[in-house]
């Protein structure tokens, strides 16, 4: 199959540039850009090229060497970097645009001041709410932009079949299709890791379909066991995994001819305990990428995006020219596309960061295709929206207003007391633990234990109004008082997931959600303290990053204020139905044990 054009059109190809881009480098014709005396880095080679120039003709790099000064004519927009550095364009290699809260548009608005400029993105979170109609939807927006956001077709939806619901499924019919459409790089995380380890024939058709079509596999492969079935999972074709914590996980992995992913999101600190595999094992770099997996708005507008996984990654005993690599040709390289992104070298789209550390790596000057997007924290050009139809503004269906006893775990009759299944969350982990606690019963009902850190938890069915309510319980975010954090953000299934200590409150935040649209809503004693309006799939908002992130920070000062100490507890509230990360998880269909890959009870024993 011939693969489409990778990316977006006003980038000619290399070849139809390449007549231009001769003419240039030869001095025969004017370049339309020159940066003159950097000191240019070259990720090829691990070196710093002090007093180099580069020239950009039709948005890709024509020339790049000790003088330019050949390349420039009478309209050439001529730069002196005053020795700073030239450094390539940031790469994310795995992450979801919607965990941060924001369309194609507005995420690139938000990242391409820190210096990201290419993105391998996975959207199976729209995936499991409109299928491949909201893939699409993604997709269009992103070819849009003034910067490279690549989609792979999502394949999981739903992430374990029998275990969940989702509002739209994903077939190997719907991967075939996608995999016609320009800037498709492949197929996303295959999270079903036990289908492909049992040789399910779904997910076989859909890896079949990609690697036919020349594509990359991405992998997810959550389970802490190497043995065999890691084995049996990576001869199925995943080329990459982003899910490892320890460093022999990293090691694993490449041993396997996998890229580690080794990742800082906002929640998500995985970096420091497998970067050791190259700086204290000495491994080979170029089989580790740097990643963020999930950044909320309130990362990208105060701390930054691949910039500050690359300073992390250096503060983590990384050389920082080794650091670069791993966020920038180790990316483009594993996705095929190292002669289009990823290093300023001829050919290359001109995606280049003027920077005056490479350690503290300030983002000064950022270029995209050639062309200034951003300088100094602020971008200087357009993010194109979409268009997002009023249906996909309206995904929040409730069958009826929800009752405070719709947020009741009954229990066994006769019950005075029971043994109940507890979700543990983790900080700054996505796996969660699986743990028993006894519990009250009043009236029936189970009760939550603030003192005990253990609340109410609940999934509410929001896509077919089938008015289902599933009940549980939930530790770690030390909850106290009467209240509740209600969310249609919840991976992967993106149900309305409500936490709270008080069943009232917990239908008021739900029903909130249920009149705007969707998004996080969080209530104390009968009352509203924040909100964040979601109305696009109930997951993003096609408002400025700053906006988003504005009602995020007030969101988290309401989960705050309600008790919780967790750092970015609303991931970790937003990945309690992700049922294919152990150990324990809750979906439309009950709790999920998740090292078994089965539903199980709730209540494990009683007290009569």
């Amino acid at each position: 199959m011939t693969q489409p054009h990778p990316l977006p059109r006003p980038l000619p190809s290399w070849p139809e540039a390449a007549p231009r881009l001769i003419a240039v480098a030869a001095g025969r014709a004017p370049a339309d850009l020159v940066i003159s005396n950097a000191a240019v880095v070259s990720v090829h080679t691990r070196e710093v090229l002090q007093g180099w120039s580069v020239a950009v003709a039709m948005g890709r790099f024509a020339y790049v060497g000790p003088d330019a000064s050949h390349c420039i004519g009478e309209d050439t927009q001529v730069i002196d970097a005053e020795g700073r550095y030239l450094i390539p364009g940031l790469c994310d290699g795995h992450m979801h645009i919607e965990s941060g809260m924001l369309t194609p548009a507005e995420f690139a608005r938000a990242v391409i001041p820190h210096g990201t400029t290419t993105m391998f993105t996975d959207p199976h979170e729209i995936a499991n709410v409109f299928g491949l109609r909201g893939v699409r939807l993604m997709h269009d927006e992103a070819l849009l932009q003034p910067i490279n956001i690549f989609t792979q077709m999502p394949s999981c939806a739903p992430s374990a079949p029998g275990l969940e619901t989702t509002g739209h499924e994903i077939t190997p019919d719907d991967v075939a299709e996608a995999l016609t459409w320009p800037g498709i790089v492949g197929l996303g995380e295959m999270m079903n890791f036990p289908g492909v380890i049992a040789g399910d024939e779904k997910m076989l058709a859909e890896i079949a379909a990609t690697q036919n079509a020349g594509r990359t596999v991405g992998g997810h492969y959550a389970s802490p066991d190497l043995g065999p079935a890691f084995h049996a999972y990576a001869a199925g074709g995943p080329a990459d995994d982003h899910e490892g914590t320890r460093e022999q996980d990293a090691i694993a992995r490449m041993r396997q001819g996998m890229r580690a992913m080794i990742r800082l999101g906002s929640a998500w600190y995985d970096v420091e305990s497998q970067i050791t595999a190259i700086t204290e094992k000495g491994l080979d770099p170029r089989g580790m990428i740097l990643c963020t997996d999930d950044c909320h708005s309130g990362t990208l507008v105060e701390d930054g995006h691949m910039n500050r996984a690359v300073r992390h990654a250096i503060d983590c005993g990384a050389d920082p020219l080794v650091a670069l690599q791993m966020a920038t040709i180790n990316t483009a390289t594993h996705f095929g596309l190292e002669r289009e992104v990823g290093s300023i070298t001829p050919g290359r789209a001109g995606d280049m960061i003027l920077t005056s550390d490479l350690r503290r790596l300030p983002i000064e000057r950022v270029f995209a295709r050639g062309v200034s997007a951003a300088e100094d924290g602020r971008i200087t050009v357009e993010c194109p929206h979409g268009d997002w139809p009023e249906e996909v503004r309206r995904s929040v269906r409730l069958k009826r207003t929800l009752r405070a006893d719709d947020f009741t775990a009954p229990a066994p009759e006769g019950a005075r007391e029971v043994t109940a299944r507890v979700i543990g969350v983790v900080e700054n982990q996505a796996p969660t633990r699986a743990l028993t606690a006894t519990l009250a019963v009043n009236d029936g009902a189970i009760q939550p234990d603030p003192a005990q850190d253990i609340a109410h938890i609940a999934l509410v069915e929001r896509h077919r109004a089938t008015g289902g309510v599933v009940n549980g319980f939930v530790s770690g975010f030390g909850y106290q008082g009467r209240m509740a954090v209600a969310s249609t953000v919840a991976h992967d299934s993106h149900h309305m997931i409500v936490v709270g200590t008080c069943r009232e409150n917990m239908a008021l935040a739900a029903n909130r959600l249920g009149a705007i649209g969707g998004g996080v809503s969080v209530w104390r004693d009968g009352r509203p303290l924040a909100e964040v309006r979601l109305p696009i799939a109930g997951l993003m908002s096609d408002r400025p990053a700053t906006e988003v992130a504005k009602a995020a920070a007030g969101m988290v000062a309401a989960m705050a204020e309600c008790g919780c100490t967790l750092n970015n507890a609303f991931m970790q509230h937003s990945l309690l139905a992700l049922v294919v990360i152990p150990e324990l998880r809750i979906s439309d269909k009950g709790l999920v044990d998740v090292t078994r890959f089965a539903l199980t009870d709730l209540v494990t024993d009683h007290t009569a």
